[in-house]
């Protein structure tokens, strides 16, 4: 093989390297649980207040009392704030609390409801 056959050849299998690792690190990234994501971002912002996997020392709301129906009501107290709570609107996306949504409905006093939305 010709020294410019060999590197054609050596960036052709880099490239396809390259390109399965990508194909196989998207294909890992859309396959993660919500509520596992949900649960590693509550840690981040949610559990100091509100207690590991949702129990806390009565403090503050208990998270495992919201209802299916009332994830409007969580949105509205996580982008506001709600008396001892601080507004998080612009610290939380949309996205990361529908993620920490995912995680509080796994614990949920009743969890076994489904919603409609």
């Amino acid at each position: 093989m010709t020294p410019s056959k060999a590197s054609t050849f050596i960036s052709r299998c880099l490239s396809s390297s390259v390109l399965a690792a990508l194909l196989v690190s998207n294909s890992f990234a859309q396959t993660v649980d919500p509520a596992e994501k949900g649960e590693r971002i509550y840690g981040n912002y949610c559990m100091t207040c509100h207690g590991e996997s949702l129990i806390n020392s009565g403090q503050s709301f208990d998270l495992r009392k919201l209802k299916v129906t009332e994830k409007a009501r969580f949105e509205n107290s996580v982008q506001n704030g709600k008396n001892q709570m601080p507004p998080w609107k612009g610290v939380i996306s949309a996205s990361d609390m529908q993620y920490i949504w995912a995680y509080i409905r796994t614990l949920a006093n009743d969890k076994d409801q489904v919603s409609s939305e």
